[in-house]
């Protein structure tokens, strides 16, 4: 069962964390919180994805500020956040010659299970992932998609109550990115787990995330609740019109719409709820004006993502 207190309190907390490297600040002090079951990160290559996830496991050591993971200090209590987490690292760190039963039993008891108890839920873990009936054979002739599933299993076999996932969607085709991602949705819905998914892959973090961190040269450029997102985001018209005038544009606003004009002929309209866009054909219609092109549509990610990098 999930802890009661999870959702009372962020999953992460950043106060003024700071990374440098030499003198290249990578993070700088960045602030905020997050409490979403599947928590997507993005950012341009170089934004300090990886760097911000590998701080929250103790890989760095903060130039300045802290973090927090269920209230506790990662200056402080690494030991016990370290126990908590399951990592899913981008790049792969397997032994090529041992099998991946023993590997993923190896992570397990090295996240602190006894070693029977790791063997059993090694086996759990590989059967859940669609490893079952290769789980015997060596990590070194596995295929890419074949892996990644292995680090999948890895970094859940101890019940963590964070998983960290880099890019694990990373160089799969398609049947094995639709299965990756329905299972990160069951982690999720599960209740057992929160999630930090970190992707360069705009479709795969909406499919499967209710929080979205966007970062842009080591500092935070937007955090996005997209459930809040997805119950306020209204339909809106992209139009390109000829003839049109004033009292067209007017005659929209008549209607209810919110519009933009660029230049005198291009429209966005933000509908009403209820609203027909057979209203727009009409005053069209009346006023002799043509609509050459019209697009029908809602703000997704990818919209939200291109404003944080615009700001």
């Amino acid at each position: 069962m999930p802890d009661e207190n999870t959702n009372k309190q962020p999953v992460i907390e950043l106060d003024k964390l700071r990374i440098v490297f030499g003198k290249r600040p990578i993070l700088q002090d960045i602030e905020g919180s997050l409490h979403g079951r599947c928590i997507g990160l993005l950012g341009p290559n170089g934004a300090g994805k990886t760097t911000l996830i590998h701080t929250l496991l103790g890989f760095h050591k903060p130039s300045s500020g802290t973090a927090r993971i269920f209230g506790m200090d990662i200056l402080t209590r690494a030991r016990d956040i370290r126990t908590l987490i399951g990592y899913m690292p981008e790049r792969d760190a397997f032994i090529s010659n041992m099998n991946c039963v023993h590997f993923v039993r190896l992570m397990a008891e090295l996240s602190g299970l006894p070693s029977e108890a790791a063997l059993e839920r090694a086996h759990e873990a590989l059967f859940y992932v669609g490893l079952g009936e290769a789980r015997y054979r060596e990590l070194g002739t596995y295929s890419l998609g074949m892996k990644q599933m292995a680090k999948l299993a890895q970094s859940i076999v101890h019940g963590p109550r964070l998983i960290c996932l880099d890019e694990p969607t990373n160089g799969l085709d398609p049947p094995a990115r639709k299965r990756m991602l329905e299972l990160i949705r069951e982690i999720r819905d599960s209740g057992n787990s929160h999630i930090v998914f970190s992707s360069h892959l705009l479709r795969d973090v909406e499919e499967c995330c209710d929080e979205v961190l966007i970062l842009k040269d080591g500092r935070i450029a937007a955090i996005c609740d997209l459930e809040e997102e997805r119950r306020a985001n209204r339909s809106f018209i992209e139009m390109e019109t000829r003839n049109a005038t004033p009292e067209f544009a007017e005659a929209i606003a008549s209607l209810g719409c919110e519009y933009a004009v660029s230049g005198s002929q291009r429209f966005k309209l933000i509908m009403q709820d209820g609203m027909d866009v057979r209203n727009i054909y009409r005053i069209a219609s009346e006023r002799n004006v043509q609509i050459r092109k019209m697009n029908y549509k809602r703000d997704s990610l990818e919209d939200i993502f291109l404003k944080a990098m615009e700001q």
